[in-house]
């Protein structure tokens, strides 16, 4: 059964435990050098374009939009540069590692598969059965980590680095946090009043 964005959103969340507490969680410095560029911090610009492209699988462009639109790889860089630099040996470990599977079993990077040729990749990377995958740290680790931050970076307030445009919350229907636009209203609460989303109350 085909699920919405939504929907897999939300059990991403769910499954994961604390993912929706990570969401939450402040990132002053990571915000501050999101602010001030989206040049890359710590990722290379070859890195940039393959942890793109994840991302890009992991949540997809269709109809509305996905990862690359929001910005998530921005998030990531900048998070790594900063709150969670403890990841940093991950990423460092899986990108190359990735093309390498990729290279072995298709002639070319990452970046150059098709859609498809992609998400087979990534299944087998979180299977654990991906053929030549020689990182330190396991296929399943990587992996992991880029699916929750790519939706950490999706939802996540887009002064973090990703959700640029507000694009994650517009897809999943979040209207912003009420103390932006100072609380809602009786009327609101009971649903005989509109809320009006913080990407409207910016214009």
């Amino acid at each position: 059964m085909k699920i919405t964005r939504r929907e897999f959103l939300a059990h991403s969340a769910l499954i994961g435990g604390s993912l929706w507490l990570s969401i939450g969680v402040p990132r002053p410095r990571a915000s501050a050098a999101a602010a001030q560029s989206t040049e890359p911090q710590v990722l290379t610009a070859e890195q940039w374009k393959t942890l793109e492209a994840i991302t890009a699988r992991i949540i997809p462009t269709d109809d509305v939009p996905g990862a690359r639109e929001a910005g998530c790889v921005n998030f990531i860089d900048k998070a790594l540069a900063n709150e969670d630099a403890e990841l940093r040996p991950v990423y460092e470990a899986g990108l190359p590692a990735i093309d390498a599977v990729a290279n072995k079993k298709h002639d070319k990077p990452f970046v150059e598969l098709t859609g498809e040729e992609q998400d087979a990749l990534l299944a087998e990377l979180q299977d654990g059965k991906a053929d030549g995958w020689s990182a330190p740290v396991p296929s399943q680790q990587f992996f992991e980590a880029v699916r929750v931050q790519t939706i950490i970076g999706f939802l996540s307030d887009p002064t973090h680095g990703g959700n640029r445009d507000y694009a994650g919350w517009k897809v999943v229907g979040y209207p912003g946090s009420a103390h932006h636009r100072g609380g809602y209203t009786p009327a609101q609460m009971i649903g005989k009043e509109r809320i009006v989303p913080v990407w409207e109350s910016d214009d």
